[in-house]
């Protein structure tokens, strides 16, 4: 049996983008984690310099992005911006959509010179649950278990580190666009320390049979 995070309340998710004051000239870094992965020539800092704020005027909020660094997923704490377009009206939905087009972005030539890398294809969109979903699911517009490995971990530990979409500890609960039951994905210290080897598939969730009871 596992049990799935609940959603925080649209509004709470709604004030933690929509609500949020422009952000503008924060320098924000990635934690130092020196890794080994050979011999001192090829060793990595996986440290990289201050990011560049938001624009002035342009929305955007405080997260947490999994980059892959010396073969392992570290984070990188950015300003992510607001997608302009928000035909999306699910406020979960629209941080996830954020969060992908962070994760996309190619990493810049200090971050890649310091040895951090993204394996997040282009193009991925977020969407709301379908009927019946469990609460706090994702859906997005490829199924999860269809990614690369890689991406599929960078995926997982970001939602999981935001608190718009997790409201706790435990598996991030996301399908794709078809009418398949979502599975849960679960950020573990494993899958942290070697994301081209998370499990092909999740566990499958079905919906409560009523209400504040934990699908099985």
């Amino acid at each position: 049996m596992t049990r799935t995070r609940k959603a925080l309340p649209a509004a709470s998710a709604l004030l933690a983008v929509l609500a949020l004051p422009a952000l503008a000239g924060c320098g924000i870094r990635a934690t130092t984690v020196p890794v080994d992965v050979g011999a001192a020539p090829s060793r990595v800092s996986c440290d990289t310099p201050a990011q560049p704020g938001g624009q002035g005027g342009v929305q955007g909020f405080r997260a947490t992005v999994e980059l892959v660094c010396g073969s392992q997923l570290v984070g990188v704490e950015r300003v992510v911006p607001v997608p302009e377009k928000r035909t999306q009206r699910d406020p979960v939905a629209l941080v996830v959509q954020a969060l992908l087009e962070a994760l996309e972005k190619a990493p810049s030539g200090e971050e890649r010179d310091a040895g951090f890398s993204t394996g997040v294809p282009a193009g991925l969109t977020a969407g709301a649950p379908r009927p019946g979903d469990p609460a706090g699911t994702v859906r997005l517009s490829r199924k999860p278990e269809d990614l690369p490995p890689v991406a599929l971990s960078q995926i997982v530990c970001t939602l999981a580190g935001n608190e718009a979409v997790s409201a706790g500890p435990g598996p991030v609960v996301m399908g794709g666009p078809d009418a398949d039951p979502p599975r849960a994905w679960e950020c573990t210290d494993a899958v942290r320390s070697r994301p081209e080897s998370v499990p092909t598939l999740g566990e499958i969730v079905r919906p409560s049979a009523s209400a504040g009871a934990p699908p099985r």
